[in-house]
C-alpha cells in the first residue's frame, strides 16, 4: 500500500521479515520519522534496495498512525501542504504522481499521454 502524507511517502507491505509486523518502507528517513517516534520503532537502513529505510510495526500501530494523520488533517489542498511541510523537491515529486495518475481518469482523455520512462 502506498501512503502519501504531509510528512512523506511510504510503502507498507506484509513481507514476513518480522512475524506479526508490517514493513513500512521509505526512500528518505524523514518520511518514517513520525511513525518511528510514535511507535518507538528503529529506522533501519538497507543499502542497494528500492526503499532504503524501513520500520517494522504492528497493524495496530500503523492504523493509529494513519488515524492520527486523518484526525489532524486541516488543509484544503494536499500539494500546497506538502510544499509547506516538505519543500519543493517533495512537492514536485507529488505533483508528478498526480499528473501521471490522470491517465486512469474516467472522465478525461489523458490516456494518450506519453508514458514515462520511455515505455
Amino acid at each position: 500500500m502506498w501512503i502519501f502524507t504531509q510528512d512523506g511517502f511510504v510503502s507498507a507491505v506484509d513481507n514476513g521479515m518480522v512475524p506479526g509486523k508490517l514493513a513500512v518502507r521509505a526512500r528518505d528517513k524523514e518520511s518514517l520519522a513520525l511513525l518511528a517516534e510514535l511507535t518507538g520503532a528503529e529506522i533501519q537502513e538497507f543499502e542497494g534496495t528500492d526503499y532504503e529505510y524501513r520500520v517494522h510495526v504492528t497493524r495496530e500501530e500503523l492504523t493509529q498512525w494513519m488515524t492520527m494523520n486523518i484526525e489532524t488533517l486541516d488543509y484544503s489542498n494536499f500539494k500546497n501542504r506538502v510544499w509547506a511541510s516538505r519543500g519543493e523537491v517533495f512537492h514536485d515529486a507529488c505533483s508528478e504522481v498526480w499528473g501521471v495518475m490522470l491517465q486512469v481518469s474516467d472522465k478525461r482523455d489523458y490516456k494518450k499521454r506519453v508514458p514515462i520512462f520511455g515505455k
